[in-house]
């Protein structure tokens, strides 16, 4: 299983979910934006916004499925990345997003992947990160660019949200992409 884990990256921290991100929780898992692109209940509530901080977070942890994290920016919850439909014998995993209205826009949510993509290939000795997204969700598919993703395809009625199935993009980033042709040069954050 994954380690409990805070990483940081100048003022952007990603750390476990608590019982005081709840209410911020509630509000963005509500959001209009958000309930297009994610199928989450719908009203979007308090009682589920705890059962995903306080139940499922940890659970997805415990089982090695996956890891959630808060992502704290500037001393506010400014959104949740999380890994998921982890392969260890592969050394795979899938990272999915969201992020909070105010901190659209800002590089926030291009920098948190970034930050986590890094560790799982590099400390936790990953070979391959994907993230798939809605063909229509610009604003997610160039985050994923931003973080120095590769769009892979599009896998056909793969997804789906509240109106319906869609089709996803695949981006990958994989353990040689790190440094730029052996050259030993970091891959930028994407801030």
């Amino acid at each position: 299983m994954f380690p409990s884990v805070t990483l940081r990256e100048g003022e952007l921290v990603l750390r476990q979910l608590i019982e005081a991100d709840v209410s911020a929780v509630t509000d963005y898992g509500a959001d209009e934006l958000t309930q297009t692109w994610l199928p989450l209940p719908n009203p979007y509530t308090e009682e589920h916004s705890r059962w995903f901080c306080t139940e499922l977070a940890p659970a997805r942890q415990q089982s090695g499925e996956g890891l959630v994290l808060g992502i704290e920016f500037g001393s506010q919850l400014a959104g949740v990345i999380d890994l998921k439909r982890t392969d260890w014998a592969a050394r795979t995993t899938e990272i999915g997003y969201w992020t909070a209205p105010w901190a659209r826009g800002h590089g926030v949510m291009s920098s948190a992947l970034s930050c986590l993509s890094r560790w799982v290939l590099s400390e936790q000795g990953f070979a391959r990160v994907e993230v798939r997204v809605a063909t229509g969700n610009w604003a997610s598919q160039r985050v994923a660019e931003k973080a120095g993703f590769t769009r892979e395809g599009v896998l056909r009625s793969a997804g789906y949200v509240h109106a319906g199935r869609v089709d996803l993009v695949v981006f990958s980033l994989v353990d040689t992409d790190r440094t730029r042709a052996g050259s030993g040069t970091p891959v930028p954050s994407g801030l």
